[in-house]
């Protein structure tokens, strides 16, 4: 079984749960931390400096659209399909449930929340600020990779290459979203922070009813 049970899952669904809940309530009810913290932060990546460096600004750019929530759910969508015509059926139909889950608690909280984002943000970033659908997104196909695609990979140090280029991508996904002035700084750690708690969810789903997918025929099959 590509994830296996974890009696440690839960105590990291707890915490990573329980920060994002007070930084939404922080946010929610505009507590003075949380607003420091985005103004500490949003200063060291929207400087002046910065933006006058062509190549970051393209670069931020670039990786921001790439992380855009429609395209996360086509990359989602390519690895469900690799890994269906490899016959991890049931790894295929969990990661396609699991961004699109995902989706779903961000838009949930997205509307609880409210919160604007910032005065200076594109045209095309509409929709409210809290949390980062991109960030989230990001985090939960980098998850996804982490868990049912990269143990597949048979050499280790591919294996190990692929895991810090994912972690560098959330890194810069995040501050491409604020340098953009497309979300607060607590934005996207928030979003990170939901991710990862979902992310606990889906892998105890997982651990729990893969089991019961491979009596149905058309999972009989598939490698789990």
């Amino acid at each position: 079984m590509l994830i296996v049970p974890d009696n440690q899952r839960w105590k990291r669904f707890t915490i990573s749960g329980v920060v994002f809940i007070v930084l939404m309530l922080m946010i929610k009810f505009n507590s003075t931390i949380g607003t420091t913290m985005d103004a500490i932060f949003q200063s060291l990546f929207t400087s002046q400096r910065l933006e006058n460096i062509g190549w970051f600004h393209a670069l931020m750019t670039l990786i921001s659209f790439l992380a855009s929530p429609k395209l996360d759910l086509l990359w989602v969508l390519i690895i469900a399909i690799v890994l269906w015509l490899k016959n991890y059926r049931i790894p295929a139909v969990w990661a396609i449930c699991t961004i699109l889950g995902g989706d779903v608690l961000g838009t949930i909280v997205k509307h609880f929340v409210k919160r604007a984002r910032p005065a200076q943000h594109l045209v095309t970033d509409d929709g409210y600020s809290f949390p980062s659908g991109h960030t989230l997104g990001l985090f939960l196909v980098a998850g996804i990779l982490f868990l049912v695609v990269i143990p597949i990979i048979q050499r280790a140090a591919v294996r190990t290459i692929c895991q810090l280029l994912l972690i560098f991508a959330i890194f810069f996904l995040a501050v491409s979203r604020v340098y953009l002035y497309a979300h607060w700084p607590v934005d996207t750690l928030a979003a990170m922070l939901l991710a990862y708690a979902w992310l606990q969810v889906a892998e105890w789903l997982y651990v729990a009813w893969a089991p019961n997918f491979r009596e149905m025929k058309v999972f009989s099959n598939s490698i789990y």
